[in-house]
């Protein structure tokens, strides 16, 4: 499996978990930080990855010579998404404050399904194509789970301690979503020079 892959991969669960951080202290503010409030952002950001991790298993199969670019779109939906979603949450925060708990889930969940779609979608995308090259689809897996978790833990620490300290919540989701940028225009162009070599 080429190098580049686990890097990418560790980044894009870094930038992940920066999201997860920033969008539940933004959704808090707007609905309250008590345990049902808490649990209900958490299930949303969750059950919009299981989505998408099973979406990005239908990709993979349909398209699986097409799979690292459509993990490249991915990283760029995100980072698009990423760049508005303060605004957006801030928008919608004025037409459902003091709803109540149920709605509130399914406001949170529509607010972050396109997104966490598309993070959740990156995982087997990247496996397939990690199979494509080395025939060894327990090795792809355990690799990219073990570096997009890694990635993940990393970015938790120091988003809590660092970027919201030095950049406050706008420039740390406007980082995020720039890494997410950097990565899908990376990954691309990674994917075409892998082409003309092979």
């Amino acid at each position: 499996m080429r190098p580049w892959l686990a890097v990418v991969f560790f980044l894009s669960g870094a930038a992940a978990l920066i999201y997860q951080i920033a969008w539940q202290r933004a959704l808090f503010v707007i609905y309250g930080l008590d345990a049902v409030s808490a649990t209900i952002v958490v299930t949303a950001f969750m059950l919009g990855l299981g989505l998408g991790s099973l979406a990005g298993g239908v990709l993979s199969k349909t398209y699986p010579h097409t799979a690292v670019g459509l993990f490249a779109a991915s990283e760029l939906g995100i980072g698009v998404f990423g760049y508005f979603s303060l605004d957006l949450f801030d928008a919608v925060a004025g037409w459902t404050v003091g709803i109540g708990h149920l709605a509130t889930g399914v406001v949170a969940f529509l607010l972050v399904v396109i997104p966490t779609t598309l993070m959740g979608a990156t995982l087997p995308l990247l496996v397939a194509h990690g199979a494509t090259l080395s025939s060894n689809v327990g090795r792809s897996v355990g690799t990219l789970y073990f570096t997009n978790t890694l990635g993940a833990a990393v970015s938790a620490y120091f988003a809590a301690t660092v970027l919201m300290r030095a950049l406050g919540l706008n420039g740390t989701v406007y980082a995020a979503a720039g890494l997410n940028a950097w990565l899908g225009a990376v990954v691309f162009g990674l994917s075409a020079v892998e082409r003309r070599v092979t």
